[in-house]
């Protein structure tokens, strides 16, 4: 990374000015300015042009690159010393729980997950859908399928049976992730009553719901289709990271929908992973630690 990563340590004034020296140089140079951001990335495979104007209007990032998200957010961490840092930290006043996960507790975590979808026979392309509250498990849900090359689709929790139908109905997923229940302030929000009317009502039935357990409710269990996160995480084999293309898809998040049928907007991985990389120091100044 350059000295922009340094935007924040002037005054207002100079950060002011900084800031629009960054932004012009962005837009007058964006091969040169994000194939330098890019170094921040680890790659399998170099790519063989920067910004590939091809197909415009629609744009390609990295074409001809390869990587893998889930071994930039946690596996490349832990081989280069930080396996004992901490990377999550979920604390939760509402559930009365916390927890907190090291580089290395959760790339296990993650890597059996993973493992356990594709025991599933979910692979590089298959969508799945999470339709989880904010615990752990949703995000080591994402990256398990980041690490094998399938494309996730975070459903609001907070979506009722006719909204997470459609975007079932779109995905078409192999495998819904989710959980017993949510909380939201003075109620319990049992999930699973809503998956299975959204999964009758989609007309798509996944091959799997793989169910967290939480202590507020418990969940009715169609045999032969749903099965505990526990369970689905005891038998697992972890699973290696999958080189994918920068352009293969990360993740399809959907419009709300308001203003017609929701629209899955696709984000690749790539382009992805170099604009939150240099976000998350530039914009955010979050730094190693």
């Amino acid at each position: 990374m350059t000295s922009v990563s340094n935007a924040g340590a002037t005054g207002s004034s100079g950060r002011h000015g900084r800031f629009e020296e960054v932004y012009e140089r962005s837009l007058r140079h964006p091969e040169a300015f994000w194939a330098e951001a890019a170094a921040a990335i680890d790659w399998t495979e170099p790519w063989t042009r920067v910004l590939d104007d091809a197909g415009a209007p629609i744009y390609r990032w990295f074409t001809g690159a390869r990587l893998n998200t889930c071994y930039n957010a946690l596996d490349r961490h832990v081989e280069r010393g930080r396996a004992d840092q901490l990377a999550l930290i979920y604390d939760s006043p509402m559930a009365g729980a916390s927890a907190t996960y090291t580089y290395r507790e959760l790339r296990d975590a993650v890597a059996r997950l993973a493992g356990a979808l594709r025991s599933e026979g979910v692979g590089r392309g298959d969508r799945v859908i999470i339709y989880m509250p904010m615990i752990p498990e949703a995000v080591i849900a994402m990256l398990a399928c980041a690490r094998i090359g399938a494309i996730h689709s975070v459903v609001f929790g907070g979506f009722a049976a006719h909204e997470l139908a459609g975007r079932i109905q779109d995905a078409e997923p192999k495998v819904i992730v989710s959980a017993s229940c949510g909380i939201e302030p003075g109620r319990v929000i049992a999930y699973k009553p809503l998956l299975d009317a959204a999964i009758e009502s989609a007309g798509h039935t996944p091959q799997r719901c793989i169910i967290v357990r939480r202590p507020q409710t418990e969940a009715d269990m169609r045999a032969g289709r749903d099965i505990w996160w526990d369970d689905a995480m005891s038998g697992a084999e972890p699973a290696e990271c999958v080189d994918v293309a920068a352009t293969d898809p990360l993740y399809i998040l959907y419009t709300s929908g308001t203003t017609g049928h929701p629209k899955g907007i696709v984000r690749d991985n790539g382009g992805h992973a170099v604009a939150m990389t240099w976000s998350m120091r530039n914009v955010y100044g979050v730094e190693p630690g």
